[in-house]
């Protein structure tokens, strides 16, 4: 029959991508923003240098990010987050002075069940927001008392997640930028592995491209909330059986 092996898997990637695209985000626009602890001198997803580290950054949420696993099109992307309110508290809390910082994307905000970087391209995170900054913080890059708070009331200082503004800047306005060896990737991984731009502005020039795009490896969306995602599968595995039918009969 003409219906060959060969297509039939051209056609199944082609399922498992239209149901796990990427996040086309806009260059200005509102996220939320959690953080974690990245440790100094750490070489994350994307490969950039250690010393990176010493300044601003965040990982961003995968679908955002372009690759599920390694580099993707938004290592060392900059953007200047400007803290709005919190979302888990009761009620929000709202700051009485502005706060903003600028950072590098460093690192890979991984799928989660229905956790801040979740989000894909059908379905937001829990805040209604299709992208999440998570800022390497406490770092020695980042004032102890660069998030706002109001212990009296809430009885805590650390409110977790924040909805934020995000304008997509140059990297000339990172604090890192004027220090050369916070630019750029490692070399001892090999240039195969690691991929982060000193400025990147989406040109096929100066961006990354998806690692996981580039050797099969489809984006993983399955989440427990995710219904459009979890059928993906079973009806791969109906069309795997019709083909083998038929094939073989």
């Amino acid at each position: 029959m003409s219906f060959s092996f060969l297509g039939l898997l051209v056609l199944l990637f082609s399922i498992l991508l239209e149901t796990a695209a990427w996040i086309n985000y806009t260059a200005d626009g509102t996220a939320t923003m959690t953080h974690y602890e990245l440790p100094e001198n750490y070489v994350a997803s994307c490969g950039c240098t250690p010393s990176s580290t010493h300044y601003p950054t965040a990982a961003l949420s995968q679908m955002a990010y372009g690759s599920s696993t390694a580099y993707g099109p938004g290592c060392g992307k900059c953007f200047n987050l400007t803290l709005l309110n919190t979302w888990t508290s009761t009620p929000p809390f709202y700051p009485s002075v502005t706060k903003h910082i600028v950072i590098k994307v460093t690192d890979l905000c991984p799928l989660s069940g229905d956790g801040w970087c979740s989000a894909t391209e059908s379905k937001p995170n829990p805040s209604g927001k299709y992208l999440n900054f998570d800022l390497a913080y406490p770092s020695d890059a980042i004032p102890d008392n660069f998030f706002p708070s109001n212990a009296s009331l809430y009885g805590y200082t650390d409110f977790g997640v924040w909805n934020v503004s995000y304008q997509t800047v140059s990297c000339e306005n990172w604090a890192g930028w004027g220090n050369e060896a916070a630019l750029g990737s490692v070399a001892y991984l090999g240039s195969e592995s690691v991929c982060c731009p000193d400025n990147p502005t989406g040109g096929a020039n100066d961006t990354c491209p998806s690692y996981s795009d580039n050797n099969g490896i489809p984006p993983d969306t399955t989440t427990s909330s995710s219904p459009q995602t979890a059928g993906v599968i079973p009806s791969i595995l109906i069309l795997v059986f019709i083909f083998l039918c038929c094939y073989t009969g």
